[in-house]
Parts: structure tokens; sequence; C-alpha cells
């Protein structure tokens, strides 16, 4: 014999009890965020030039974009879940999965020849090189 949950129809909110509210505000929220990943990424500056990391557990850098499009540096890719073991189930899967898409506008003092990127451990390291000719000018008026 097969055990079914028993859904009630979502019209009758008087007659539901409190735990079964929850439990589906919950399930929704938790489906919606699992198909929902935003790596953390962090930005500092030297003095000659800008540091980019982004946070990508999990993924292989064949799976990592780099683009850089009228000064805008995007990052993108997929973090796919993979059931690797036959027979296995899962009783909570907090990891987020999903596409994402991070896109940051650099500034105009960069080179954007000089862009290196490198990844280990999880971890997207990207350096900009600043352009000292590039700096903003104080122009004197005659």
């Amino acid at each position: 014999m097969t055990l079914m949950r028993y859904n009630r129809s979502n019209d009758d909110l008087m007659s539901k009890r409190f735990s079964d509210i929850m439990d589906e505000f919950f399930n929704e929220a938790v489906s919606t965020r699992r198909n929902n990943f935003t790596p953390s990424i962090d930005i500092s500056e030297t003095d000659d030039k800008f540091l980019i990391s982004a946070e990508l557990p999990g993924m292989k850098k064949e799976d990592i974009n780099i683009d850089l499009e009228n000064g805008r540096l995007t990052i993108s890719g997929e973090r796919s879940f993979k059931k690797e073991e036959e027979g296995k189930k899962f009783h909570r899967v907090e990891t987020r999965y999903g596409s994402f898409n991070r896109s940051f506008q650099l500034p105009d003092n960069v080179d954007e020849e000089s862009i290196e990127a490198s990844y280990e451990d999880g971890l997207l390291n990207i350096s900009v090189e600043k352009d000292e000719d590039k700096v903003k000018k104080q122009i004197e008026i005659s």
C-alpha cells in the first residue's frame, strides 16, 4: 500500500490548521529559493588595480562565462543539481542551484586589455588594472 499526503484545497483558508499554512508557505519559499542561485561577490581596489572575487562552489571553470561589453563586466553560468547516486533520497536540500548573471560597470580608468581571471577551489578571481592615461584630469579655463 502506498501512502499519499492529503492536500486540502486552497479555497477554505479558515478550516486549515496553522501548521498546514506554514508548511505550504515554507515549501513554496524553499522550492523558489532552490532555483535561484546568486553567487556572493567581493570587489576591492588597490593603487593599481580592481579585484573582483566570486564564490562559485562546486562549479567547474568550463561552466563559468566572463564577458566584457561597453565597459560592463558580466559573470554568468549555471550551477546544476546532479543526482549521482541511484536509490538515494534527499530529505533536505538547502544548497542553491540554477543559472546566474552578475554585471558590473567598470570605471573609465581601467585597461580593458589587462583583465585576467583565475578559478581555484570554488573562488573566481578577476583583476583589472587601472590605466593612468585614462585618469580624469582637471582642465584649466583660460
